[in-house]
């Protein structure tokens, strides 16, 4: 079984050293704390949220094998491999392969806008013939917000149709529920064995009653043991209660920037200030954020107890 187990993930965030590269290490002991305490059933590091696009390319080509070495299981990451060059993505990819990672979330070419189909069509093709694997999973990246490269549904049927299980699903990162709802009715969702995963654990149960394979969110980094007991709740009030707490966290997450946002709890958890680098040209919180941060945090009692 090479495909992605389904459930919720944290787009992880990443720590990078002073000459900014990645501290491997840290990102490791850090997933494995995201898979334990941290309340995921996965992690998908090199995404959005992991500064993915920024991380320079030797670092990107040798975290798969760190991960391996580490012994983190392949079935419960999916490592972000898009790049605007084809072959990029191509190489990307293959050392995740090579590490035994299968399941790859592929933005697509972001640099030309307003690319046809055919040309999006002909980028993803150019990867599966590539990497020349029945067991290579691809999981479709829509973000139009970030990319300014949307993804339509006739394409992933498409893509979905010429090289069947290999396109395994699509994180919808729109922000708009309407976007996922049309994805999941337009292949099936996990009926058809196509795991789509909406970006928001506000989306959670609305997401899970249509046919969504669970949630790769940006915010799980902090609150995913929330998200862990609506999912487990049981129809009803007490389900009612539990979304509620998850939104509200949800909306305090979004009040900030979430990268920097996200790496700034996990300072305060871990107490190594080295997790608030960013990469240029995103830039740590400023003081009156940090104090603003705490401040809602403590709020809803998520704020970590190292911290207190």
């Amino acid at each position: 079984m090479t495909k992605a187990k389904r459930g919720i993930y944290a787009a992880a965030v990443t720590p990078f050293n002073e000459d900014g590269s990645v501290n491997k290490d840290l990102l490791i002991g850090y997933c494995k704390h995201l898979m334990s305490d941290g309340g995921c059933d996965g992690v998908a590091p090199t995404g959005t949220t992991g500064e993915g696009t920024s991380v320079a390319m030797r670092d990107r080509l040798a975290l798969p094998e760190a991960f391996a070495n580490a012994g983190i299981a392949t079935d419960a990451v999916i490592f972000g491999t898009g790049a605007p060059a084809a072959e990029d993505c191509v190489a990307l990819t293959q050392s995740a392969v090579a590490a035994g990672y299968m399941n790859a979330l592929v933005l697509p070419p972001y640099y030309y806008k307003n690319p046809s189909d055919d040309g999006l069509f002909a980028y993803y093709a150019n990867l599966v013939e590539k990497i020349g694997s029945d067991d290579l999973r691809i999981y479709l990246y829509h973000f139009p917000q970030m990319s300014a490269v949307p993804l339509s549904t006739d394409l992933v049927l498409r893509l979905r149709k010429e090289f069947g299980g290999i396109i395994a699903g699509l994180k919808d990162s729109s922000g708009d529920f309407e976007q996922s709802r049309a994805f999941i009715e337009a292949t099936g969702g996990v009926s058809e064995d196509f795991d789509i995963y909406p970006s928001s654990e506000a989306f959670l149960w609305d997401g899970l009653s249509i046919g969504s394979a669970g949630i790769i969110s940006g915010s799980t980094n902090v609150f995913a043991n929330g998200v862990q007991a609506a999912k487990s709740a049981p129809e009803g009030s007490e389900r009612n209660a539990a979304m509620e707490v998850v939104k509200t966290a949800r909306a305090v997450a979004g009040r900030y920037p979430l990268m920097a946002a996200m790496k700034q709890i996990e300072a305060w958890r871990s107490g190594n200030d080295l997790w608030t680098r960013m990469t240029s040209p995103l830039v740590p919180l400023t003081a009156e954020q940090k104090s603003g941060l705490r401040a809602d945090l403590e709020a809803i009692g998520a704020m970590p107890a190292s911290a207190v």
